[in-house]
């Protein structure tokens, strides 16, 4: 018998019901993984990437990759990556046998008296245009190997073309002092995205680098206006004669002019380190709110066909996220300084009493590469189960997405891609995300 036939039946409500109403065409995402279920892949992993010598890293990057696409939901249905250790380990592999050879010609060229100057420069190029090659076939990879619903993504359009794009960009960022970089992001992801799909949907990017400009220019402000100006009145108070005579005098008269010029430079020096040390400490103190600012742009600016996002992220959500890792990161370094110290006075007394040999000092060369090994995979691991994991949540939480029904029709219209741009990526350490 049940609860409601023992209590008998609720009595009829007096006036209309009010049955709340569920938007099926509106949704947002969420993320129920274990932070320290991660954290405990991550250090299982860092250790097995030490008696690996690093070659664990395509299965650590395939756990990780599960574990965050598997926990992630987006209208009630979960992500799901298909991707496996031994397609990146075959990418890499591909990447390598691809840049031996052109690494092999770059140094070549150095040998040749016509081709000296053009080597570095050269060389560079082309590992610039490789290196955003290897970013847009990575994340081509990537679409392909994760699906929702049933259906992969997957992407379109050339490599080649974004790489052009996006090197032209950043020699625009560069000569404009980081300005342009708005109107490159903008452009780069409205490349990206339009060649982005969904089964038979078809993606865009609707953020508009004008507004990105207007909310991180008083950003930009506030660390390069210092800057410069540190910079402009270090030069001006330089004593460019005393110091041009200085250097065109020899024996003691050259002593005496420099003694001239030195106060102006020791000014210039103190003026020029200042404006430095400001920037420097608003970039920091900034770059918290700068990523608040960007990501939400950018996440608002996603569409796919009909489904539209609107990201809510606040900059305090942010700043919590890093000064967790700071805390974190400083607990790590005092306990690693401390084992440091015991580990080295251990060392001291065993060489005091078995006296100098090669053994000793290549045991503690041994021992001082296996704890800075240690100590970067330990700050590497704090950074990902601090940072990456919580910027991966809050992307999802805070977004609302809106015309969900679009995803209901949805026709599977795409294969896997190569792993060969993983493994590009990873053999030039270009980044690119997950």
């Amino acid at each position: 018998m049940s609860v409601v036939e023992v209590a008998g039946a609720p009595p009829l409500a007096k006036g209309p019901s009010h049955v709340p109403v569920v938007d099926m065409d509106r949704g947002g995402g969420r993320f129920h993984g274990s932070e320290r279920r991660f954290f405990g892949l991550l250090v299982r992993g860092a250790l097995y990437l030490i008696l690996t010598l690093g070659l664990y890293r395509f299965w650590l990057t395939t756990d990780v990759r599960r574990f965050l696409w598997g926990n992630t939901e987006v209208a009630g249905d979960s992500l799901e990556y298909t991707g496996t250790a031994r397609e990146l380990l075959i990418g890499f592999l591909m990447a390598l046998a691809l840049l031996l050879p052109i690494n092999a010609l770059i140094f070549l060229m150095t040998f040749a008296p016509g081709l000296l100057k053009l080597s570095g420069a050269l060389g560079l190029l082309l590992l610039a245009l490789l290196g955003q090659f290897a970013v847009f076939r990575a994340r081509r990879y990537r679409l392909t190997r994760t699906v929702y619903r049933g259906v992969r993504f997957h992407q379109t359009g050339s490599a080649w073309v974004y790489a052009v794009r996006s090197v032209l960009w950043w020699c625009a960022i560069a000569l404009t002092a980081g300005l342009a970089y708005p109107w490159a992001v903008a452009n780069l992801e409205r490349y990206k995205m339009r060649h982005t799909h969904y089964g038979n949907l078809t993606g865009r990017f609707d953020g508009s680098g004008a507004r990105l400009f207007l909310r991180g220019f008083p950003l930009w402000l506030v660390v390069m206006v210092p800057f410069v100006a540190g910079l402009a009145a270090a030069l001006a108070a330089v004593d460019w004669i005393a110091l041009g005579a200085a250097t065109a005098t020899d024996g003691a008269n050259a002593r005496l002019r420099f003694e001239e010029a030195g106060p102006s430079v020791a000014a210039a020096i103190v003026l020029a380190g200042a404006g430095l040390g400001w920037g420097a400490l608003a970039a920091v103190l900034l770059y918290p709110l700068f990523r608040a600012i960007t990501l939400r742009w950018w996440l608002s600016g996603l569409r796919l066909g009909g489904v539209a996002a609107t990201c809510h992220l606040r900059a305090g959500q942010v700043y919590a996220v890093y000064l967790r890792f700071i805390g974190y990161a400083l607990l790590f370094g005092l306990g690693a300084g401390v084992l440091a110290l015991v580990v080295l006075g251990v060392i001291g007394a065993a060489s005091e009493s078995i006296g100098e040999s090669a053994a000793a000092e290549i045991g503690s060369a041994l021992l001082v590469v296996g704890g800075y090994v240690v100590v970067m995979l330990g700050y590497s691991a704090i950074y990902q189960a601090t940072v990456m994991i919580r910027f991966w949540r809050l992307s999802f939480e805070t977004t609302e997405f809106a015309g969900l029904r679009a995803l209901e029709g949805v026709r599977a219209a795409a294969a896997p891609s190569s792993p060969f741009g993983e493994g590009l990526l990873d053999v030039l350490n270009t980044g690119g995300g997950l």
